[in-house]
């Protein structure tokens, strides 16, 4: 068995037990007809029913469910992509919520307030957004690398001062839309403006929007950068011996907060992604927390760039699909128990490992008589 193999295959039987775990909680609960059902309605719901589609059946019930998946799966991996990468350099960011709350009010404001065409409108929200998500983690980087303060400590608390500032404050206060007519009230900030709106790729039929393939891309980029550039390769020697990487030269402290800044960043473009392409401006609250569910995306694709893509694909068909359980009187919220217990079996990442490593040493046993 090769050693990416061996790295690969602990989150792939995480995964695979997890389905189980929880396809027995509704078969004790139920009975295992219903439980098998509801994964089908689940399935049929992330990635479209496509045996009624090939029998004559609506093209929407194929295109709609891979659009909230595909949705769901970019904000994912954006906010996997955050976490993986301050990983890399050693650091735990759990403050993509934050950055990504951030993220979100800096492209609602440029797409409503800034007057451009959309070949410039887009790319000025996204990096306003990217901008916004990078300048809030850095506040964590810089108390790491000069005070000492440990990033878990202060990125939990940045993420609360985001919640206070923007949603209890900003956009119920300074930033709230005017209501106009017959509206009596109004929730977060004025609408994008049209030019500011990611364009659909399957027009009006599905909610797939280009930020799935900008987070894709993104998941692409990092990637080469970590594994084919200098500074990616010196960012992972920091996260893995900082003081030799020290002492051979690299800058440290750079690329450190280069990775948080980068980090916070790609949260940030989470939100303008969720703000652009399906919400049209900054609600109330931001309501879900796909900063958190980074963390788990992260840890589920091995803290590696495209294995964290693979991990929020999963998990978005997943989501996607659990309203669908509903029908069966199945609660929605099961997707996010089946990452949790995934997670949960990722972290006892060492007893899959020492399966792994026993069952390779029984091999090797039987294969040396037979030399």
């Amino acid at each position: 068995m090769g050693e990416r193999t061996r790295q690969v295959l602990p989150s792939v039987l995480s995964v695979l037990l997890a389905l189980a775990v929880c396809w027995l909680t509704i078969a004790l609960t139920r009975d295992a007809d219903t439980a098998t059902k509801a994964y089908l309605q689940m399935l049929w719901g992330g990635v479209g029913n496509w045996p009624a589609y090939l029998e004559g059946g609506n093209a929407n019930s194929v295109l709609r469910p891979l659009g909230e998946a595909a949705m769901k799966a970019a904000l994912l991996t954006l906010t996997g992509l955050s976490v993986a990468v301050a990983f890399k350099v050693g650091l735990f960011n759990i403050g993509a919520q934050g950055q990504m709350i951030w993220g979100a009010l800096a492209a609602a404001l440029v797409g409503a307030h800034v007057s451009l065409p959309a070949v410039l409108h887009v790319p000025l929200a996204l990096l306003a957004a990217a901008m916004a998500g990078a300048v809030w983690s850095s506040i964590a980087g810089i108390l790491k690398l000069k005070r000492g303060v440990h990033e878990v400590i202060s990125t939990i608390m940045l993420n609360w001062v985001a919640v206070s500032l923007v949603d209890n404050w900003l956009v119920i206060g300074p930033l709230r839309a005017v209501a106009q007519g017959h509206q009596s009230s109004i929730t977060g900030t004025p609408e994008i403006l049209s030019t500011a709106q990611l364009p659909r790729l399957l027009g009006d039929s599905s909610r797939l929007n280009l930020g799935f393939p900008l987070a894709l891309v993104a998941a692409l980029a990092v990637w080469v950068w970590l594994s084919r550039t200098r500074s990616g390769y010196e960012t992972r020697a920091v996260g893995l011996t900082p003081e030799a990487a020290r002492a051979a030269g690299i800058p440290t402290l750079w690329r450190a907060g280069g990775a948080m800044a980068l980090a916070g960043a790609l949260a940030g473009l989470a939100g303008a992604v969720l703000v652009l392409g399906t919400e049209g401006r900054y609600p109330g609250s931001l309501g879900a927390p796909y900063g958190f569910d980074g963390i788990a995306i992260a840890l589920i694709g091995n803290n590696h760039p495209l294995g964290a893509a693979v991990s929020a694909a999963v998990f978005g068909i997943l989501r996607a699909g659990g309203t669908r359980m509903q029908l069966l009187g199945v609660h929605k919220s099961f997707p996010e128990l089946i990452q949790g217990f995934a997670l949960l079996f990722v972290a006892g990442r060492m007893v899959w490992l020492a399966l792994l490593n026993r069952r390779r040493a029984r091999q090797a046993a039987v294969e040396v008589p037979r030399a």
